[in-house]
């Protein structure tokens, strides 16, 4: 046998036509590379600054606030608000509306020059420890640039050895700094995401190329009915998945779990519905299985990028994170942390169970009036 290049070309020329009618697969090999690049390039910052931190005023002197506005220079601490005692600061660290909350003790500025070295207390969220790993490290550079600042003039002979006050830093909800703590429960939003959306297309638009969708739409079923029909089974899936995901977690990795069941159980009803829902919305887009695979991943990996759970979420661009928050797994991700981690409750996690909500709803409507079309 020897090579001939007229059949070589023929079939070279052949499989560039195939491609050309395969948009969509052609449209991924594109686009796949594109978000990437543009992800990796422009959103991922394993660095965040500017994290949202409150503060507990028990002394308004001069001193404490100098020694305020140097952590707030150094870029890492963005001071949003002021709260007025340790049960606020534990609700906004447990809700994640804050990664800090500094306590500035009573009597600070007076207890510096009596050479008394006062605590300054700083309340870490450590649930996600590359978050706040950063900040908390360049804390003792912050103070001394502090010290300096403030202790001038009539008060520069506090500024000696040792320091005149000291910072300490109180890691809450993941005191270890284990990765394993803060991986494993967002773990659990990934596989969700990946199984439940992929499954769900794969199998409506496998119906369709054997041509049994013919014979389902002859018959006088309605759209929500098909839709419903069609995902429920896979709700039993999502059940299976996560109930040895949790045993896992907690025999393997010791990952706690002391927050409500009822709050998790709701979030995650919630999570799945919406995932099989966007499952059913790509077969409504798709033609083949393996568009239905190729848009599934296509999903899939902003998913994991932006979502906060291989990078910090606070450490993203404001259009990053305006993307993330369009996305189910970003919330589901917060909520399985803070009733795992944090022992929330169900008015803990209001928020994130309205955002899920809201886009569960959107993708319905969408996944309606695109079945519609294909019905017409």
């Amino acid at each position: 046998m020897h090579l001939s290049l007229a059949r070589f070309g023929a079939v070279l020329v052949k499989e560039f036509v195939q491609m050309r009618r395969d948009r969509m697969t052609f449209a991924m090999m594109i686009m796949i590379p594109i978000v990437q690049l543009f992800l990796f390039g422009f959103a991922i910052n394993s660095d965040p600054h500017n994290l949202p931190t409150l503060v507990e005023m028990a002394d308004e002197s001069p001193t404490a606030r100098a020694v305020l506005a140097g952590m707030e220079t150094s870029d890492y601490f963005d001071f949003i608000g002021v709260v007025t005692g340790q049960e606020d600061g534990d609700r906004a660290l447990r809700d994640g509306s804050a990664n800090f909350v500094v306590v500035i003790p009573p009597g600070f500025e007076r207890d510096v020059i009596r050479g008394l070295s006062p605590d300054i207390l700083v309340a870490a969220d450590a649930s996600d420890p590359t978050a706040v790993g950063s900040a908390v490290s360049a804390l003792g550079g912050i103070v001394e640039v502090a010290i300096k600042q403030t202790l001038e003039g009539p008060l520069a002979f506090a500024a000696g050895r040792p320091p005149p006050f000291s910072v300490s830093v109180h890691r809450q909800f993941n005191p270890e700094a284990e990765t394993s703590i803060n991986i494993v429960p967002g773990l659990l939003a990934i596989i969700l995401a990946m199984t439940m959306v992929m499954i769900t297309a794969v199998a409506i638009v496998r119906e369709v190329e054997r041509g049994t969708m013919e014979t389902l739409l002859a018959t006088p079923v309605r759209p929500f009915e098909v839709m419903v029909g069609k995902v429920l089974p896979y709700v039993l899936v999502g059940y299976v998945q996560t109930i040895v995901f949790l045993a896992g977690a907690g025999l393997v990795f010791g990952v706690p779990f002391i927050g409500s069941p009822l709050a998790f159980f709701v979030g995650f009803n919630i999570y799945i519905v919406v995932n099989l829902a966007l499952g059913f919305l790509i077969s409504t887009v798709v033609k083949t299985q393996m568009q239905a695979m190729q848009a599934s991943f296509f999903l899939i990996l902003p998913t994991i990028l932006l979502s906060g759970f291989m990078f910090p979420f606070a450490g993203m661009p404001g259009w990053a994170q305006a993307i993330g928050a369009a996305m189910p797994a970003t919330h589901f991700l917060r909520l399985v942390r803070k009733v795992m981690l944090k022992g929330a409750d169900l008015a803990d996690i209001a928020v994130d169970l309205r955002a899920m909500a809201i886009i569960g709803a959107v993708i319905v409507v969408v996944s309606m009036l695109r079945y519609r079309q294909t019905l017409d």
